[in-house]
């Protein structure tokens, strides 16, 4: 399997240099130079597979030429095996349509295990044979730096620098990532949003004097490898439920789109998606997008969501360059224009398209409080905020009756307990595996929303090329 650029200037990669590499060097996102396809087939063959062997079918010809599947397995195995729950990602059903996709079992309780766990082993086993010392950045919204943390500390020819924005993430969300003191480990608080941090770690790959010095690498949904995890579970979730010869509808809670990006993937892998609902809170840049074709920076409102708090969502690039019939310039032109102006329009022609699989629901704080309240008072079940945005979604979705919906349970309730009891007057168990969360010594540096600062500290504590 063959990568190329969304942006069309950046070198062909494989598999194993696309996984090191994280942002392509013009800018752009790596893709696969062409969609694979599963048969109706196969994809029934996955009925009663295990999430590892599900997980080694879908995945294998986005890692031909890099991994064999025994390799890809034993990556599989022992990213999994420290899920706390056997199915790895189970369904738990609400109603008589409507569905929960739990991927919250790993290490950090949030779906980004599902991603990291791999693509932290990933980085190990491709960096045993290198003289190579990765240095990791990130942005994260909430989850992504727990989960990227815990993934990579400790591990040999890495480290890792990771941003959050100060004051924006939950309790939980932050003393996850800042009481992990290993020494690989540099957690950086900006003050700033999430769009600030994000903007900076595509900022340092674009800037050749600085990426220059070190071996860049990244840990969000741009780096290729962490999506392509995560269009596992639409597979597994699916099968289950009848697919390939009954249709399945997805809701994503998203804001940076790489999750509901995966579910596009299977879509075009073969899986009979009905619909895919994008879900947004009041941070809505991808639902005005699809919805009336207004992609438009506008402020970041903090939420009880705030992992959706986003207003530049870095994987709809992907879906943009397919929409643009895979031309690269012409991506690289709409996305210069939209770095310049914060704004950009979706063609009609483009959006009728999206539509085919898309359509999505802008929530709001009283809907999501609705929602969670729903769940816990019809169904028994305790959801975080960002999922039940999806769920309020899910719930009002225009779809034939007989098509089961699924939402994507992103979070442990424990990891915004404060919102959850506002909704529904209790506060959520806490998991075992965060016990004493709140008696750890913290550490990390709060630095201005600057470039420059942010690079100053990174240089004065990376490795660099030799």
């Amino acid at each position: 399997m063959r990568y190329i650029s969304t942006r069309g200037a950046a070198p062909i990669l494989s598999f194993e240099d696309v996984t090191l590499a994280g942002l392509a060097s013009d800018g752009g996102l790596y893709v696969p130079e062409s969609w694979p396809t599963l048969s109706k087939a196969e994809i029934a063959g996955l009925a009663g597979l295990s999430y590892v062997e599900t997980a080694v079918a879908v995945m294998r010809p986005f890692v031909a030429g890099s991994l064999d599947d025994a390799a890809l397995r034993q990556l599989c195995t022992a990213a999994y095996g420290r899920f706390d729950h056997a199915a790895v990602t189970p369904l738990v059903q609400l109603d008589h349509r409507h569905w929960l996709l739990e991927l919250f079992h790993g290490p950090t309780l949030a779906f980004k295990d599902v991603a990291l766990q791999l693509l932290g082993l990933m980085f190990e086993r491709f960096l045993s044979t290198r003289d190579t010392h990765l240095t990791v950045v990130g942005a994260t919204s909430g989850d992504t730096g727990s989960a990227a943390i815990d993934a990579l500390a400790g591990r040999a020819k890495v480290d890792i620098f990771m941003l959050h924005p100060q004051g924006r993430v939950s309790d939980v969300q932050r003393r996850q990532m800042t009481t992990v003191l290993a020494p690989n480990v540099h957690n950086i608080a900006i003050e700033g949003s999430f769009d600030d941090a994000q903007a900076m770690v595509k900022a340092m790959f674009a800037h050749q004097a600085f990426a220059g010095r070190f071996a860049l690498s990244a840990v969000n949904s741009i780096n290729w490898a962490r999506l392509m995890a995560q269009i596992v579970y639409y597979f597994y979730a699916a099968v289950r439920l009848g697919a390939p010869d009954r249709p399945i509808a997805f809701s994503v809670p998203t804001g940076n789109f790489g999750d509901v990006f995966a579910g596009y993937v299977a879509s075009r892998m073969g899986l009979p998606i009905a619909k895919l609902i994008v879900a947004t809170n009041v941070n809505d840049i991808l639902h005005r997008a699809l919805s009336a074709g207004d992609y438009s920076v506008g402020t970041v409102t903090p939420t009880a969501a705030p992992s959706m708090d986003i207003q530049v969502s870095s994987n709809f690039e992907r879906l943009l360059f397919d929409l643009h019939g895979r031309d690269g310039a012409e991506v690289s032109a709409t996305m210069a224009s939209f770095e310049a102006t914060r704004r950009m329009e979706i063609a009609p022609a483009m959006r009728e398209e999206a539509a085919k699989l898309f359509s999505s629901t802008r929530v709001d704080p009283d809907s999501m409080s609705l929602a969670m309240r729903w769940a816990f008072d019809k169904a028994g079940q305790i959801v975080d905020p960002h999922t039940a945005i999806g769920l309020a979604a899910a719930r009002v979705a225009d779809l034939p009756a007989d098509v089961p919906v699924v939402t994507l349970a992103t979070a442990h309730p424990t990891k915004f307990r404060d919102a959850v009891e506002r909704a529904i007057g209790q506060r959520p168990p806490q998991p075992s595996r965060i016990a004493g969360l709140f008696e750890r010594e913290e550490r990390y540096q709060v630095l201005p929303a600057t470039l420059e600062a942010v690079e100053t500290y990174i240089a004065q504590h990376a490795r660099e090329i030799s």
